[in-house]
């Protein structure tokens, strides 16, 4: 049973001081929720906008290598691809986002080796740079769908502390103010009254 706040002047000044806190912080965490939800629709256009682009390459990629494949065996084909090495650096860095750790990775290709020209055709060419484009793409993907699951987890805490505030701590603060608010006013009003019953005694002891 939650025990009752005493009802003094000093313990409502206490009262006030802390409804004012919560509706500072209530204020302070609906902005925060926004700017979140704001970020999320931002970050969400962009992995669509990824996932589209690398379709497209992928795309593209097996387009090339299909016509690569009239012109070329399966064998060949096949020691190409062995032949490709690609080494790639990766620069994950983090960015905060209204208290959400986001990550930002850079990748940079550091050493890239190919099967010999003369193995090659132009169209084998095409479906390696499309493929090429398709990992870079992969990662950048990676790295928004990471930040979106950060921001859901984000946004859902935020709303959480939001409807506490709003529907729980404010509303026991604010009733607990009007309690005393009346207990003071109903203490004033008997303190009233015990003071016209004294001056009314007083008032009859000094006709004597």
């Amino acid at each position: 049973m939650e025990e009752k706040p005493n009802p003094t002047r000093m313990e409502l000044l206490k009262i006030k001081a802390r409804i004012k806190l919560a509706r500072k912080g209530h204020k302070l965490l609906k902005q925060k929720r926004d700017a979140l939800i704001m970020e999320f629709f931002k970050i969400l256009g962009q992995a669509r906008d990824l996932r589209g682009q690398l379709n497209q390459e992928l795309e593209e990629g097996y387009r090339y290598l299909a016509m690569a494949s009239f012109s070329h065996t399966i064998f060949d084909l096949d020691n190409m691809a062995r032949m490709v090495r690609a080494e790639y650096g990766l620069d994950v860095k983090e960015k905060n986002v209204m208290g959400v750790k986001i990550p930002k990775i850079r990748v940079e290709m550091k050493e890239f080796k190919s099967y010999p020209i003369f193995m090659s055709s132009a169209k084998v060419d095409k479906s390696v740079e499309h493929f090429r484009n398709a990992l870079k793409l992969v990662l950048q993907l990676a790295e928004t769908e990471t930040a979106i699951k950060r921001i859901i987890k984000e946004i859902e805490k935020t709303k959480r502390r939001v409807n506490a505030l709003e529907f729980v701590v404010l509303p026991r603060l604010e009733e607990q103010e009007r309690e005393i608010r009346m207990r003071l006013e109903e203490m004033e009003r008997d303190m009233f009254v015990s003071l016209k019953v004294i001056k009314r005694r007083l008032e009859k002891e000094a006709a004597f």
